[in-house]
């Protein structure tokens, strides 16, 4: 049964006088069962626990700029998450050459190294090679229809500073909570994911988000881990019935690899590329 991995890395890589922040961690089979979920820190300790769950075809999302070339400025793939998904108030960070945070394209190098493929999505991979792609779970939470947010993205990150701190930390307490429950409800979905199957997600359902900021960053990342480990499965499932490609009419950029986001998105969500091509879902795909 395939496995679906999803990281939500840290972008700096730390050093020893500053270590790197929390990576989220997640894993799910083909069933929606979670295999394994939790937490690291730094690129090592992520690299131990992506290698103890390597199998033939495993799918790998990644919430972080993987391929970089651009000196300065967005990427395509970043400019084009603002024109098709502003109206969901979702729109990505610049990632450049100039920007002091490249811990993406040190995993991806670390991947590669380790027999992972990059997918930009729109080159065949043969369905045995594991393989690994980019995404932003901001992008599945108002491109997946199961969620429901059919006009905004939950605020479950910043609530801006219209409200004063404490009744702030509560709003946003408040919607992490109803994100969880909309997370709860995939059980039902097609793909599947069942938070309840382990322990440290299960948590998310039975206990309350914190208030206090460290603990709730530390729920956040594993929330975001989950979202991209469903979106792997939604991509290797539905292919672009079910994603599209940001980034897909960029230039080829280091070695060959052309940085792209693989992204869900309804039919409102995207635009007709000429001379794209349709990918048919990864787990359909003949050898």
């Amino acid at each position: 049964m395939t496995r679906f991995l999803g990281v939500d890395l840290a972008w700096a890589e730390g050093s020893a006088s500053k270590p790197a922040k929390e990576s989220g961690l997640a894993c799910i089979d083909e069933s929606g069962r979670v295999i394994d979920a939790g937490w690291a820190r730094g690129t090592d300790a992520v690299m131990r626990w992506i290698d103890s769950l390597w199998e033939p075809g495993a799918v790998l999302a990644v919430d972080a700029p993987l391929v970089v070339d651009n000196l300065t400025g967005m990427r395509l793939c970043e400019r084009e998450t603002g024109s098709r998904y502003g109206s969901w108030y979702v729109s990505a960070n610049a990632s450049n050459l100039g920007r002091p945070w490249q811990g993406g394209v040190a995993i991806r190098r670390r991947l590669e190294a380790s027999g992972w493929t990059y997918t930009d999505g729109l080159t065949p991979i043969d369905p045995a090679t594991p393989r690994f792609f980019e995404c932003y779970p901001y992008t599945t939470l108002v491109g997946a229809a199961e969620f429901g947010y059919l006009d905004k993205r939950p605020r479950y990150k910043r609530m801006g500073t219209s409200l004063p701190p404490d009744e702030r930390r509560e709003a946003r307490a408040v919607v992490c909570d109803d994100l969880i429950q909309r997370i709860w409800r995939l059980t039902r979905a097609s793909p599947p994911l069942d938070l309840g199957s382990h322990p440290v997600s299960d948590a998310l359902v039975t206990e309350p988000s914190p208030l206090v900021d460290r603990p709730y960053k530390h729920r956040e990342d594993l929330i975001d881990a989950l979202l991209c480990a469903w979106t792997a499965s939604l991509w290797w499932h539905g292919g672009t019935d079910r994603c599209q490609v940001l980034g897909a009419r960029d230039d080829v950029a280091v070695l060959g690899r052309r940085p792209t986001i693989i992204a869900p998105a309804r039919p409102e969500q995207r635009r007709t590329v000429e001379g794209a091509r349709l990918v048919t879902a990864p787990g359909t795909s003949a050898p």
